[in-house]
């Protein structure tokens, strides 16, 4: 049994993160947490605004009004959790800032879900895609981004250049989701060279162990220019990927891929980094 957690935040719940892990618990049944986290950090807001009395009444109400919301969400988890006999646990208070709190409620986790759309809509685009790369970057398990409308995956793309990043990212999918990795899978290789795939013969011993209905592609693009746009064409798929620094493309890639896939919606992505 795998542990999942949701990330929810403020006065926002992704009924498209619930239904993702809800499908997950039909394929084999999951321990679910709800992690519900305040629409802003509190803990710094009142830090700075300490002597500022009306700010410190506009930051009131607006907790205020994030416990009302919470309360509200948490009550529609528990229902639906209840509905499609999903076992549960609901995590309401987090340890520190919010980043802190999501490193730690992720280091006891197999893996976290939370909405493209949703996560931190309050911040504007630039905040939202800003906190989805630092909870990205700090989670301490796999992370699955999805937008809030998605077709459940019915094939599997697996971004790969031969680094420990996108061998890693393949690895703890295989690991993760034995009941998706079933799925017509492809391995794709982006490159702007003439060069072949690296470690073909590698790649293919490994994958076709796990991903019995596999193929490879290699993609002969600038990755940084044009993966994002050729992989909207792929219908109903998902993606596994590496992160930041550690690539399964190249150096500056996760800043437009988080840009032209994660917060424009196009498809769920899987992310795992060491």
């Amino acid at each position: 049994m795998k542990k999942i957690v949701i990330l929810f935040d403020g006065q926002n719940f992704s009924r498209a993160a619930f239904d993702f892990a809800a499908r997950l618990n039909e394929q084999n049944p999951v321990l679910l947490a709800g992690v519900f986290l305040p629409s802003v950090d509190y803990t710094k807001m009142v830090y700075y605004l300490g002597g500022i009395d009306g700010a410190m009444l506009n930051a009131e109400m607006e907790i205020e009004a994030d416990e009302k919301a919470m309360e509200a969400n948490i009550a529609v988890f528990k229902e639906l959790c209840v509905a499609n006999n999903i076992e549960h646990r609901v995590h309401a208070t987090i340890k520190g800032t919010i980043l802190e709190g999501i490193t730690h409620e992720t280091r006891y986790a197999d893996l976290v879900i939370l909405s493209s759309d949703l996560f931190y809509r309050n911040l504007g685009d630039r905040g939202r895609n800003r906190q989805l790369e630092k909870t990205i970057h700090l989670a301490e398990c796999p992370v699955v981004v999805l937008p809030e409308q998605y077709t459940f995956p019915e094939s599997i793309i697996l971004a790969f250049n031969g680094s420990e990043s996108s061998m890693f990212a393949i690895k703890q999918f295989a690991y993760l989701f034995p009941e998706l990795s079933g799925l017509r899978t492809m391995v794709v290789y982006a490159t702007r060279k003439t060069a072949d795939m690296p470690d073909f013969d590698y790649i293919k011993e490994y994958a076709a162990r796990h991903y019995p209905d596999l193929t490879f592609f290699k993609l002969a693009v600038d990755p940084d220019e044009y993966f994002n746009t050729w992989i909207t064409d792929v219908k109903a798929s998902m993606l596994v990927a590496g992160a930041f620094g550690r690539s399964v493309l190249s150096e500056s890639f996760f800043h437009s891929f988080t840009e032209d896939i994660i917060s424009t919606h196009k498809l769920p992505v899987f992310i795992a980094h060491k």
